[in-house]
């Protein structure tokens, strides 16, 4: 469910006109805009982003990175980042995204998992043509120049993979896969291709249904049998693969949770998380942040973070005024 509150009437040329009124002047009024685009959903968004382009003849997202850049003022910064994703289309979104994973030294990988596994086939398939748009060249492309040997090759499988999107689950299959996953993560295979085929392959219902079969089976989970390499970059890609696809709201709280609980805040892992679901699913993975931690996301979010980008997230959680 959304977390986001819309107000009763909209009206996006004066949405743009007062974005561009409050971008005028001495200084930039962070609070308007946060007031306006903290309460709108997608489609409210695009319409007031064409508004924009067409009375002022500027792009709204270059608009909002010149207004809101932060060389001096982390906060500032943190704000612009989190207002330019929100206002772009998802599958540009994605596509921001997987690139500044590519750019980070070592490769943020879980970013480009969680984008593999948690879009549907045509979120991803249009996820990659905006890659293409952006960058000029592919998502593969980039992800097999920048990866080696086995993560290169479930990176790679799992981004350009269109899969079955549908409910149906083939149960004696599921059998006869997990014995397969199971051969190759505890038989210590020299390389992963099976396993790498089906996570590939199979539909996220039937890859739940494979895991499920694993623990029924060999009494253990298939995530703690990958446990005994720890530091393995292949392996626990993999292991968050395996995550996004057996519970998407557990592997998000868990990734919100270490955002906030490590020294200095992982902002750009909070508001990934905050802006890409907050029209989804973020209010259950709110109500289960609550329940493994003790305390509310909003509360935790207010008292690790400050300013208007602390404002700007709280909006987005349904707790700011509209």
């Amino acid at each position: 469910m959304a977390t986001i509150v819309c107000p009763p009437h909209f009206s996006p040329v004066v949405d743009a006109e007062s974005i561009k009124k409050a971008c005028q002047g001495w200084g930039t009024d962070e609070k308007t805009i946060i007031s306006i685009l903290g309460h709108r959903n997608l489609f409210q968004r695009k319409l007031i982003r064409q508004a924009y382009q067409e009375i002022y003849h500027e792009d709204l997202i270059h608009q909002l990175k010149s207004e809101l850049s932060g060389d001096f003022e982390k906060n500032i910064c943190y704000l612009q980042r989190a207002i330019c994703l929100w206002v772009l289309d998802p599958p540009e979104r994605d596509a921001h995204l997987a690139n500044l994973a590519l750019q980070k030294p070592g490769l943020d990988y879980k970013v480009l998992v969680e984008i593999a596994c948690m879009r549907s086939p045509e979120d991803l398939l249009a996820a990659r043509r905006a890659y293409r748009c952006l960058y000029k060249r592919s998502l593969e492309e980039d992800l097999a120049s920048r990866t080696t040997g086995d993560i290169r090759k479930l990176l790679v499988a799992m981004a350009t993979a269109y899969k079955y999107d549908g409910e149906e689950v083939d149960e004696v299959l599921a059998q006869s896969e997990a014995s397969i996953l199971h051969d190759e993560i505890r038989g210590n295979a020299v390389d992963h291709e099976e396993t790498i085929s089906v996570l590939s392959t199979r539909s996220s219902v039937q890859l739940s249904a494979i895991f499920n079969s694993y623990k029924d089976i060999y009494g253990r989970s298939i995530t703690k049998d990958l446990l005994k390499h720890p530091t393995n970059e292949y392996l626990s890609a993999l292991r968050a693969a395996i995550r996004c696809i057996k519970n998407p709201n557990r592997y998000y709280a868990k990734v919100l949770r270490n955002a906030i609980n490590t020294v200095g805040t992982d902002e750009d892992a909070l508001t990934r998380v905050i802006v890409t679901r907050a029209e989804k699913d973020l209010k259950k993975i709110t109500e289960l942040y609550r329940k493994r931690n003790n305390v509310s996301l909003d509360q935790a979010i207010a008292k690790e973070t400050s300013g208007d980008y602390k404002t700007f997230l709280l909006a987005l959680l349904g707790h700011a005024e509209i």
